[in-house]
């Protein structure tokens, strides 16, 4: 029971990201709202990078921020994003359908070099650092579109776009 509620919870989850990534504008990927912000391509290119850590999550047992690059060169083109997003999300799920209770409870731990930041079973980790964060960013993404007033899709229900407001 707890692997179909962890999976459920990380499918509507991917399937909700994915719908505000369907909006991106490609004629604004190089747009920030602010001069501390990230573009919209960094910032979509930032959740595709998180799926990878969910990924990682059940491949490594621990994952050292100090050994993998902060950036990435920013995707520039909704189509690439997509691309990107759903082959990942195949991998993902791929590799949720292949674990077991017994994986899912196994530690795994998130550093950076000798700090640990995370000691956490992958369940959690996958809910904390993976889609909280993701769901973080997926909102600060809907910000974005808004902004640049595109319409933005409801995620837990219909936005005001949808409702016609």
């Amino acid at each position: 029971m707890v692997k179909q509620l962890i999976v459920g919870d990380a499918m509507h989850e991917l399937a909700t990201t994915r719908r505000i990534l369907e909006r991106l504008p490609d004629e604004h990927m190089t747009w920030k709202p602010h001069v501390k912000s990230m573009t919209l391509g960094g910032l979509s290119t930032h959740l595709i990078n998180l799926l990878n850590w969910q990924v990682a999550i059940f491949l490594y047992p621990e994952f050292d921020l100090a050994t993998v690059p902060h950036r990435r060169e920013a995707l520039e083109r909704r189509e690439d994003v997509l691309e990107e997003f759903d082959t990942n999300v195949v991998k993902l799920e791929k590799l949720l359908a292949e674990c077991d209770e017994e994986t899912l409870g196994e530690e795994w731990i998130l550093r950076n070099g000798d700090h640990i930041i995370l000691r956490q079973p992958r369940a959690i980790a996958l809910r904390t650092f993976g889609l909280s964060h993701m769901v973080h960013h997926r909102a600060q993404l809907g910000v974005y579109l808004r902004l640049l007033d595109i319409p933005v899709p409801g995620l837990y229900g219909p936005s005001a776009d949808e409702e016609g407001k």
